[in-house]
């Protein structure tokens, strides 16, 4: 079952139109891929290895806007040795509004590292 973030759109992250700016979706991205580390037991700080964005997508799909209510689900799409990928999806109510794919690499001293066993053990569930 996908791990959900929610918040209130605010009026400043909306552009003149009165549609959220896309750069917002990613920092929704963000929010809800820390609720969805601490979900599976392991905060994101917690990891053993820095996590670097090493990919996003976004495939918008319908407005959020001012006083709209975003929820955000989160799950794991794929868990390779040294990145995963976390599938997001940016709801208002059940309508779909953007879909999010975002990639991580596990990091050590500006290298790419696998994941350590603690974190694989936990995503392996």
């Amino acid at each position: 079952m996908p791990e959900v973030w929610s918040a209130p759109v605010r009026f400043a992250e909306c552009d003149p139109q009165g549609v959220v700016f896309n750069g917002h979706y990613l920092t929704w991205a963000d929010e809800a891929v820390a609720a969805w580390w601490r979900s599976v037991g392991l905060p994101f700080a917690e990891t053993g290895v820095e996590q670097l964005v090493k990919a996003a997508q976004l495939e918008w799909r319908s407005p959020a806007r001012h006083g709209d209510t975003v929820s955000v689900d989160a799950e794991l799409e794929r868990l390779g040795r040294t990145s995963l990928t976390v599938a997001l999806t940016v709801r208002v109510r059940e309508r779909v509004s953007c879909r999010v794919r975002m990639t991580y690499v596990a990091v050590a001293d500006g290298v790419a590292v696998p994941w350590p066993d603690q974190v694989r053990a936990l995503l392996d569930r």
